[in-house]
């Protein structure tokens, strides 16, 4: 337990946990509503945030936070209202927050490269108890909108049109999720890095859904295996000195794959014990598991 004793690792491991746990969180509904790259394209508006917040002196996480939501919001406005040209005004958002990150931090006077890297690929060292505190209360507000408000956001997920027939605030809460992958991505920074939090917030639902068939537990899943991969991610990246992005992005590929590997002798136990359950008369349907648009609460 070496590793629990530096207090820069104490407060990466929290991090690194609550990271772990609101990633797949928000993820699971982006997945849903195949947006899986949407935190990749935030966390390039969150750059320009970063930029800013060295060039004002002020924090950069709470910056990134704030230019982040913003940028959220101008993507969802720009699904609902742009039509040929959406994919462009998209990229150039997407490019131009990177570009204008860039600059930002090279024309303050506390910024540099070295700044730039640990936002982009994470870093275990720089976690300080100022950020710990921001990604607390990030956390709580991410957790809150995701539990609290599960059902309805897995309907909006599901079937806008449904939705909207029952009743629900589809643009509000399409805003909502916005916004929540919008702070995820800022809470996520400090531990994987603006670059690669996308892959934490999509790969382990992904793993995930190759082994269950409900939401509820492909939530619950998901959850333990970001936990898990960012627990183990950042102990190793404290023994072998790898980066603890990368390391976090690549465990959580490894349980992926391991996971569809296992997924298909599972299914066929599944077709065996419902055809035994059956008396063996049931019609002959491939075995395989349910699309993301399938899963139930």
């Amino acid at each position: 337990m070496e590793f629990l004793t530096p207090p820069f690792m104490q407060r990466a491991l929290l991090a690194a946990v609550l990271v772990g746990v609101i990633a797949p969180a928000v993820g699971i509904y982006l997945v849903q509503r195949r947006q899986a790259l949407m935190g990749d394209g935030i966390g390039h508006i969150a750059m320009t945030g970063v930029g800013l917040g060295f060039l004002l002196s002020t924090s950069p996480v709470w910056m990134a936070t704030a230019v982040a939501v913003a940028g959220a919001v101008v993507m969802e406005l720009i699904r609902w209202y742009g039509r040929t040209r959406g994919d462009i005004a998209l990229a150039m958002l997407f490019y131009g927050g990177m570009a204008g990150g860039v600059l930002l931090i090279n024309l303050s006077d506390t910024g540099s490269n070295a700044n730039l890297t640990s936002y982009l690929f994470g870093s275990l060292s720089t976690v300080s108890a100022e950020d710990i505190t921001s990604i607390c209360v990030l956390a709580a507000f991410v957790l809150l909108v995701t539990l609290g408000l599960r059902r309805q956001l897995f309907a909006v997920s599901q079937d806008e049109e449904f939705a909207r027939v029952t009743g629900l605030p589809v643009r509000a809460l399409n805003l909502l999720v916005a916004v929540t992958a919008a702070v995820t991505v800022t809470v996520a920074m400090r531990v994987v890095g603006l670059l690669l939090v996308s892959a934490l917030m999509v790969v382990p639902v992904a793993a995930a859904q190759q082994i269950s068939r409900s939401f509820k537990v492909t939530f619950v899943l998901s959850v333990v295996i970001g936990t898990a991969v960012t627990l183990a991610g950042t102990v190793t990246s404290y023994y072998q000195d790898v980066p603890p992005g990368a390391t976090i992005v690549l465990l959580a590929i490894a349980v992926f794959v391991a996971l569809t590997l296992l997924a298909t002798p599972l299914d066929r136990s599944r077709a065996r014990r419902s055809e035994a359950a059956s008396g063996g008369c049931t019609l002959e349907v491939p075995a395989s598991r349910p699309a993301p648009d399938e899963l139930r609460v």
